[in-house]
């Protein structure tokens, strides 16, 4: 196919100099990947600030930049409540809460976890399950970057996918966790760079915020003020955004999924783990700035898009024809690097999950036990390797999706939603047992898939795939709830000697010697009122 954008020698060079530091990078970092430890958890050894950074970038990839802008040209500043209700709350809970019980009992990972609190089938079915979603996950990204390739230069979807295979299988392999994160760190930057500039000279075009409100319809101007209306383009009631999105995805996401967890525990300090979440929280209410206006610009400015509520266009090619719109050469090059860069980081971020979970609670748990460190470092490579030929094939299941959103969204209530009440439970009651757990978590999965069946189905209706994907989650929570407390009252109980450390009124509050201002309960309660101020503001 023809090029939709035209790119010069300058924004050649300025994608490939970003490639190659990329691949410099990880191989810089090879050197100092001597354990297990160093090339999974990057020694434990990372400041705050970084591991905050990756924290907030291991989630900026697709999801936030191409499914965002998708989903406010789709249903308007809706989109805001991912963020302001779907992320800050839950991100200061990991921080406040859950960090402590990670980070302090030394896991690994996220099933081991669930090992030393319920029991191995629970970490196993876990492990299972989580390995799975990361390479579904991985192939969003995947395929959002060959969408990317396709429109950008032309090539077929198969070239694009396999040669952004190829970069990131290089510098994972290499450099590992540590790879991973300082190429989150850099691209978090590069973001803002490259899609500020679509952000003002959008408003600038439209006429401001005065011009959007203009000339857009209400409903799509409003958070809050619609819920449950007809008029509500979202599709979904106070229930479903509050305890579908509010509770259910988000803590299943944020506290559960190991993809952001792995950044907090590669912290140098407990206290450096707790604020990681925490401090990632405020840059976090800022990324609706260059997903969300982006968005509502492209119904005014672009009629491929405005016309797509008739069928006749793709809300996922809309911040590509922004870019296309606006940017001139030069810039245009910045921006196409900034989305390589959250594309690729959102791969990335899924594989290194991927080979940690593969190495540690599948093969070092059932097939090999008992190896050296060693051993299970090579291991590691070549579970990336696996992990990213996987990740192509998963690739192309998204294109089915017409929105990568509610693709993702989907995924999340298949898997985080039944884990987060697993969690919960294993966390804040000692009366929860092994296989309380284990039955909870397997017909929370199976009552997602059952839920999503009748939906396709056409047994069950909702307004939208987005508010299926709501309810799908508060279901396959609640089913995951009740299991496990009826299962746990029949079955055999852990001694609470055994559960210290593990659950929290058995568990010696964490002591931090830091200043007041320095604290994550200070920071997390800023973060808490600045959320409830943006979403008075916005309603």
């Amino acid at each position: 196919m023809n090029p939709i954008i035209t790119l010069n020698a300058v924004d050649y060079v300025i994608i490939a100099a970003y490639i190659l530091v990329m691949v410099l990078v990880g191989y810089s970092l090879k050197k100092y990947m001597k354990t297990g430890e160093d090339f999974f958890l990057s020694g434990r050894s990372l400041p705050g600030w970084i591991t905050s950074l990756a924290f907030l970038s291991a989630n900026l990839g697709a999801l936030e930049v191409i499914g965002m802008v998708a989903n406010s040209a789709k249903y308007g500043i809706s989109t805001v409540h991912f963020y302001w209700i779907g992320a800050i709350p839950a991100m200061v809970f990991l921080g406040l809460f859950m960090m402590p019980f990670y980070y302090g009992s030394r896991v690994r990972t996220v099933p081991e976890y669930l090992k030393l609190r319920y029991n191995e089938a629970t970490r196993g079915l876990n492990a299972v399950s989580f390995a799975i979603m990361t390479v579904l996950m991985s192939g969003i990204s995947l395929y959002a970057m060959a969408l990317l390739f396709k429109i950008m230069l032309g090539w077929s979807l198969t070239t694009s996918i396999l040669f952004a295979a190829v970069v990131v299988l290089l510098y994972v392999f290499w450099g590992g966790l540590s790879s991973s994160i300082y190429n989150e760190v850099i691209q978090f930057f590069l973001i803002w760079l490259g899609l500020l500039p679509v952000v003002l000279l959008g408003l600038k075009q439209v006429g401001g915020f005065a011009g959007l409100a203009a000339r857009l319809q209400e409903p799509l101007l409003h958070s809050i003020k619609f819920l449950g209306t007809s008029n509500n383009p979202l599709g979904v009631d106070w229930f479903g955004v509050v305890m579908g999105l509010g509770f259910v995805l988000s803590f299943g996401y944020w506290t559960t999924d190991f993809l952001v967890v792995q950044r907090a525990l590669a912290s140098r300090s407990l206290n450096a783990a707790r604020l990681t979440p925490i401090v990632a929280a405020f840059p976090k209410m800022l990324v609706p700035i260059i997903v969300v206006i982006p968005g509502l610009v492209a119904l005014l400015v672009l009629p491929e898009i405005g016309q797509a509520a008739a069928g006749t266009a793709d809300y996922n090619s809309a911040l590509i024809l922004l870019m296309k719109h606006y940017l001139p050469n030069g810039v245009l090059g910045l921006a196409i690097t900034a989305l390589l860069a959250s594309f690729m980081s959102g791969m990335a971020g899924n594989v290194t999950a991927f080979n940690t979970i593969w190495t540690y609670d599948i093969y070092g748990s059932y097939i090999r036990k008992g190896q050296s460190d060693a051993h299970y470092l090579r291991m590691g490579r070549y579970a990336t390797v696996f992990g990213i030929a996987v990740s192509v094939g998963t690739a192309y299941i998204v294109q089915s999706f017409p929105n990568l959103m509610d693709y993702m969204q989907l995924i999340f209530s298949f898997f985080n939603a039944p884990l987060f009440a697993t969690f919960l439970l294993g966390m804040f009651w000692k009366g929860a047992t092994g296989w309380g757990g284990f039955w909870g978590l397997l017909v929370g999965i199976l009552t997602a898939a059952g839920h999503y069946i009748l939906y396709k189905a056409g047994v069950l209706s909702y307004h939208s795939d987005m508010a299926a994907n709501f309810y799908q989650a508060w279901w396959a929570w609640l089913a995951d709830f009740i299991v496990t407390i009826v299962v746990s009252l029949f079955t055999v109980k852990r001694d609470p000697k055994e559960l210290a450390g593990l659950v929290f009124g058995l568990t010696p509050k964490p002591k931090t010697e830091a200043r007041w201002y320095a604290r994550p309960a200070v920071w997390g309660a800023l973060a808490i009122a600045a959320a409830l101020a943006l979403n008075i503001l916005f309603w």
